[in-house]
């Protein structure tokens, strides 16, 4: 497969440029117009080459139609005004994807479709994922330049003169894409998998077989479409895999991750899906299933996506800043910017939440003892000298004193399947309101350090008095559940109690909405997408599993083998399947309960109800596992 093209860059988006590549590339036969809605979806309009290049000026210059009920955009596309349409964006890198499994003929070569990014438009506006953080990209760009203007100072403290000093403003992010790999139909050993976790034997272990192939030819891959990886290898989660007679790979069960380097916000989302299309597709091939489940296994740790976002100037002398960076790294964690744009994230956080977070699998991640941030609280270091490496928090620092340019902020909470683009574009906007205030304050660092150090009751001027926002402590070993909430809040615990943020804490959604970044109608099609997804699947799939599992919990001991502590323990197992599952003349199950209150739309108590069928389904499960070991 050499010297197949593999990408066409920004600056070939013209009609001669174009037609030259699709002409001498022939195995290249579709153009895919690829939308992303605010579920995440990336839409495949294939569109045969010919019909392309036709009119590639119109297609290029218009939008193509398409139906806005294959979308999500709940209120927006609605029945009576459904017309949508993909706008190409000529202003990023654009892929072909080749169908290894499909190969031309005449050519012998892998069937190729052109992949376009491009905008979902409705009414004239920018209704997706990617329009929304292009917004941000544009808005936290411009409002930089008008604080630099109003408030030199910050510019001034990071070794920059002038505003006029400065050519450009640059946001880099990336992320990072933990997934599970099985061969397909094998089930979890959920002890085995706990042990090994536990005692960290697959973490960083040496790939091999099938799934080291898999990988290596997944690295190769992202390199040939220019996304750069990094590196590759085991993460925490997993068991030892045999190996058959004639050498294939059996009983494997391993969790991986990937990470490729830093680009623009935009271009990082993208990269994203097109890193989980790439993975998808190389591991499926070769006969193993791939999950990109925040949780895709009760008890063992989940998969993240963590975020990564960082800001710089570009002098016009060539001289590249970080904006967050300290004048000195050896005396200060972060600069006047820096610290506004992490009190930004942290005091905000109530409303960038429901964006992260919008699934029940994504709840599922977040329990402590995972390594899974559940506080809203950062950590910053022991000392200047010493970075800090506390993985218990939400919002890491990530700096190297001999390198200030590798100053930025790690969100540890998304998960592979969390939409990106939101996720950025909402760090982006927080992170300018905490920008805003810092500058206005002209506090000096040490103030501000001071202000993210605060003590639980003490008066801030942007953070609140009742919250505590850093800690360097492992906040799961160090508090109880009552002392965390007390410092750091009550998290939400299901989907319903994350969207409902979105209207308890209005003063703080207009972190998000300024610049018309996040509009009103973006916001309530998010949240009623994600209400409604979840009542879906907590009616259907959530109870239909849990069905699945009381039924599988049977009896196991008989009076010749049996003592009065398996009676005692079968005893508490049968009375959690009656409380559940069993309707009776006098009472009600969990799971119609949980059914009536969706119906009769009491979603706050369909979701209290649901945290406590969650509770009887980890306690039975616990249960079990000890009752059978008690059998022989």
């Amino acid at each position: 497969m050499k010297g197949l093209l593999y990408t066409v860059e920004k600056e070939k988006h013209n009609e001669k440029d174009l037609k030259e590549i699709l002409k001498s590339n022939p195995q290249i036969k579709f153009v895919s117009l690829m939308g992303i809605d605010l579920g995440g979806n990336a839409t495949d309009e294939k569109i045969p080459v010919e019909l392309f290049l036709e009119d590639i000026n119109d297609f290029l210059e218009s939008a193509v139609q398409t139906d806005g009920s294959s979308v999500e955009l709940y209120n927006i596309a609605t029945l009576n005004n459904a017309k949508v349409d993909l706008k190409p964006d000529s202003d990023c890198k654009w892929y072909v994807d080749y169908n290894m499994e499909h190969i031309d003929s005449e050519l012998n070569l892998p069937i190729g479709t052109l992949r376009i990014p491009a905008f979902l438009i409705h009414d004239n506006k920018k209704v997706c994922s990617r329009g929304v953080l292009q917004r941000a990209e544009k808005y936290f760009k411009t409002s930089l330049f008008e604080i630099f203007e109003k408030y030199p100072h910050v510019i001034n403290n990071i070794g920059i003169d002038s505003v006029s000093d400065i050519e450009d403003i640059i946001l880099t992010s990336a992320t990072e894409l933990e997934f599970w790999v099985n061969t397909p139909e094998d089930k979890a050993d959920l002890e085995k998998l706990y042990v090994s976790q536990s005692l960290k034997e697959q973490y960083w272990k040496r790939t091999h077989g099938i799934i080291r192939t898999c990988l290596e030819k997944s690295l190769i891959a992202l390199q040939n479409i220019g996304v750069n990886p990094e590196m590759a290898h085991k993460e925490v989660g997993g068991i030892n895999s045999s190996i058959s007679i004639d050498g294939k790979t059996n009983h494997a069960m391993e969790q991986l991750e990937i990470s490729w380097k830093f680009s623009s916000p935009l271009q990082a989302a993208d990269s994203e899906l097109i890193v989980r299309e790439v993975i998808e597709d190389i591991f499926t091939s070769n006969g193993l299933e791939v999950t990109f489940k925040a949780k895709p296994i009760h008890g063992v740790a989940g998969s993240g996506g963590h975020t990564h976002v960082g800001a710089s100037a570009k002098l016009k002398n060539g001289k590249i800043v970080n904006i967050f960076a300290p004048k000195d790294m050896k005396n200060d964690y972060l600069s006047e910017l820096g610290y506004g744009a992490l009190m930004g994230l942290l005091r905000n956080y109530e409303v960038l939440n429901p964006f992260v977070t919008s699934t029940n699998d994504g709840f599922n991640r977040l329990v402590p003892g995972f390594e899974a941030p559940v506080c809203t609280v950062t950590s910053l270091g022991h000392s200047y000298e010493v970075p800090s490496r506390n993985r218990s928090v939400l919002v890491g620092l990530i700096r190297d004193i001999k390198n200030p340019k590798t100053v930025r902020f790690e969100l540890r909470s998304p998960n592979p399947l969390s939409n990106t683009y939101l996720v950025l574009a909402g760090c982006y906007q927080v992170m300018l309101d905490g920008i805003k205030a810092s500058a206005q304050s002209k506090l000096s660092t040490k103030d501000l350090e001071k202000e993210l150090s605060k003590g639980l009751g003490e008066d801030g001027f942007y953070l609140e008095r009742d919250r505590m926002y850093r800690d360097e402590n492992d906040v799961f070993e160090h508090y109880t559940m009552e002392e965390r909430n007390e410092r750091f809040s009550v998290p939400p615990a299901t989907v319903y109690e994350n969207m409902q943020n979105l209207e308890k804490y209005k003063n703080k959604l207009e972190s998000l909405k300024q610049g018309n970044v996040f509009t009103e109608a973006i916001i309530e099609s998010f949240k009623v997408g994600a209400i409604k997804k979840w009542k879906k699947e907590l009616s259907n799939r959530i109870i239909d599993d849990a069905m699945d599992s009381i039924r599988s919990y049977s009896k196991l001991h008989e009076k010749e083998n049996m003592d009065a502590l398996d009676e005692v323990m079968w005893n508490s197992i049968a009375d959690i399947k009656f409380n559940v599952m069993k309707d009776t003349l006098t009472r009600k199950s969990l799971f119609t309960q949980i059914k009536e209150a969706l119906e009769a739309k009491d979603y706050a108590k369909a979701s209290n109800l649901q945290l406590e069928l969650k509770a009887n389904m980890e306690e039975i499960q616990q249960l079990y596992v000890k009752y059978k070991k008690n059998i022989y």
